[in-house]
């Protein structure tokens, strides 16, 4: 490229990115099931307009389009140079949070000495949806296809590198040996959730993006309720960089609570855990979308979003809560605890669930009509650090001490973990078994990276596709990509005398608890005096939420300010007296998280360490994580950071083109 040129490309640079950096120390970037201490630090930042890679390229299928390449940390830009030229081309900014992954290719002609990559990407639309948009490029400048082979797979591996947050060297070769082994998901999906689309939702859209992302997966439907929880507990987790559920919150609800029934649960809860939102509760994903950079989202659109971040990699440590419940039982909670109003609406949709997330905005309406109050008494242990400080728009009113109970606190109550083995389980799909290219055991159809489907629809011709997948890192047969893994089996659970179960629900299903985990230090048995220095509230209340991260629904945000691992618990409460006008409307700001700023008399906020919820009216409606428990006395304790959830990369303001 001569100068003139050049100089043109930098400017275009400079005008076209504006990135806020937010570097996030604790964010565990690229792949990799490791102890949290040897966690990967994350590579130090470079300058957003920083070009790494720079060449000329044809475009595929037409090779009389000339395009010039620049590679930064944070887009792709391209300049068409021939048959005229275009500094700044339709389509010519690809961010890479809008890439899945790449591939290197190879034409099905001998004569044919270029080489092949292709970019997988996910742009917003004119209409704001995402659409799927594949970009191939012809390496021909070498004589050799060993050569232009080098040169699409140098390119393929720095894309790679910059999507996983792998370094680059500095002054060195970029070679694809920088790449580690594709990592391994277990995908776990509930073919029932979202109104019995989450399976359609996950073979028309996850898996394609994680075949172009070369991640390694298997794949299991879920066949009723607690199976994802026995499933986990017999699994060999080494062999796993994590486990991802196809749901809404209720599926990881389970997985968390099957990993700390596990023996080994310290170890286990590592494990890192992701969600793809297909359900109708996707709450946690919503945070998820936030913490990623994007703009709120629902549906096909959260599912793609989080999709994305998925591909890319980088794990948070997660804050989970233990809740002991009246017989004694505890589980544990990654989300809420719920008492009131939203608990209520929580279960009564239960009757409306063929309407998906609009079943949430029905009961809601009619929970209106028919508002209640609940006389009960809220005892928490103020945080002792105080959260992030939200905007001023965010101002949080602050709950004043009643009544402070200081009697001698009695010793925890420790929990025996169980553990339970299950037999082989088939997967229910058709043959073959769905697997990805990196699974030791049967293939899908799906090409490698997804190259081939998708090159047979961009060169539109008759018969075979005349480009085919050439990947960066073959596996050989002693490679661990190619290890066997241990069955995953699947029996008939071990019923231990002490029951593992609380007593059944009104509809009659038992929900399980978690007998395992970490002691609940902060805790005295329930129906014990509490400890000096927590704070008592009686009275009537219309709803208590107990939050840990920031969603309470893919639209809702309830603690806006709240992060996976501040170690709190985010306590919200409005008391009676509130109108059915007022309360509506705080509902209607918390899709923006602005509902703090209404000034609201009756609605109150602490930030907790720990706190116990005694109902003191005879009926009612609790639940934790959206799954109704038994009612009565519950109390809970946060265990700040004891799991581990896959985020992706912390957000950036990403400026769309």
């Amino acid at each position: 490229m001569n100068t003139a040129e050049g100089k043109q490309m930098n400017g275009y640079l400079e005008a076209q990115e504006h990135w806020d950096q937010r570097p996030d120390q604790e964010l565990t970037w690229s792949w990799g099931h490791r102890p949290r201490s040897e966690a990967m630090a994350p590579p130090p930042p470079l300058a957003a307009s920083t070009p790494l890679l720079h060449g000329e390229f044809g475009s595929y299928p037409d090779p009389s389009l000339r395009l010039a390449l620049t590679l930064t940390p944070q887009a792709l830009h391209i300049q068409k140079l021939r048959p005229k030229p275009e500094a700044r081309p339709r389509g010519g900014l690809v961010l890479l949070a809008e890439v899945s992954g790449c591939c290197t290719l190879r034409s099905c002609n001998p004569s044919d000495s270029a080489a092949y990559f292709c970019i997988y990407t996910y742009p917003r639309g004119r209409r704001k949806g995402r659409r799927k948009a594949t970009h191939t490029f012809q390496a021909d400048g070498a004589a050799t296809y060993e050569e232009n082979r080098a040169e699409a797979q140098r390119w393929a591996t720095a894309l790679t590198c910059l999507l996983r947050g792998l370094p680059l060297p500095g002054d060195g070769e970029i070679t694809s040996q920088l790449l580690p082994r594709p990592p391994r998901l277990l995908l776990l999906v509930n073919p029932f959730g979202g109104r019995g689309l989450a399976w359609q939702w996950c073979k028309n859209h996850v898996l394609p993006m994680i075949s172009e992302a070369g991640l390694s997966f298997n794949l299991i439907q879920t066949e009723r309720q607690n199976h994802a929880r026995e499933l986990v507990q017999g699994l060999s987790l080494s062999e796993w960089d994590g486990i991802v559920t196809l749901s809404g919150d209720g599926l990881l609800y389970e997985v968390l609570n099957g990993l700390l029934d596990r023996p080994d649960w310290e170890e286990a809860v590592k494990t890192p855990v992701g969600i793809l939102p297909c359900g109708s509760g996707n709450a946690l994903a919503g945070a998820v979308n936030q913490h990623g950079g994007f703009k709120p989202a629902l549906g096909i659109d959260l599912l793609l979003n989080c999709s994305l971040l998925l591909c890319r990699g980088g794990s948070h440590p997660l804050d989970l809560l233990s809740v002991t419940l009246a017989s004694g039982s505890r589980c544990f909670s990654f989300l809420s605890v719920a008492w009131g109003f939203v608990s209520d609406v929580d279960i009564q949709s239960e009757r409306f669930r063929a309407l998906g997330s609009a079943r949430f905005t029905l009961c809601t309406v009619l929970g209106l009509a028919t508002l209640h109050t609940y006389r009960g008494r809220l005892s928490y242990l103020p945080a002792t650090v105080e959260p992030a400080s939200p905007t001023p728009a965010h101002g949080l009113p602050r709950a004043k001490s009643e009544l402070t109970l200081a009697p001698a606190p009695a010793p925890p109550v420790a929990h025996s973990p169980l553990h339970r083995s299950v037999s082989d389980l088939p997967l229910p799909l058709p043959q073959p078994a769905l697997m990805s290219p990196g699974s030791p055991e049967p293939l899908p159809i799906l090409s490698l990276n997804g190259g081939g489907p998708e090159l047979a629809g961009d060169w539109g011709g008759a018969g075979d596709a005349p480009l085919s997948p050439d990947p960066l890192v073959p596996s050989s047969p002693g490679s661990p990509k190619a290890a066997l893994l241990s069955p995953i089996i699947e029996g008939a659970p071990e019923t231990p005398a002490s029951s593992e179960f609380l007593p059944p629900t009104p509809d009659g299903d038992p929900v399980a608890v978690s007998p395992g985990g970490p002691l609940d230090h902060l805790l005295p048995p329930l129906g014990t005096p509490l400890p000096p220095g927590w704070v008592t509230l009686e009275g009537d209340f219309v709803l208590m939420l107990a939050i840990s991260p920031s969603h309470l629904g893919a639209d809702l945000v309830a603690a806006p300010h709240a992060r996976f691992d501040d170690g709190l618990v985010h306590l919200c409460w409005v008391r009676g007296g509130i109108s059915r006008t007022a309360l509506l409307r705080l509902f209607l700001a918390m899709e923006h998280g602005s509902h703090f700023s209404l000034g609201c008399p009756q609605l109150c906020y602490a930030p907790a360490r720990a706190f116990r919820l005694e109902p003191l009216t005879p009926r009612g409606v609790l639940t934790v994580d959206g799954e109704q428990v038994e009612y009565g006395p519950l109390q809970a304790q946060v265990h700040p950071g004891l799991g581990t959830l896959l985020t992706g990369p912390p957000g950036h303001s990403v400026r769309e083109p």
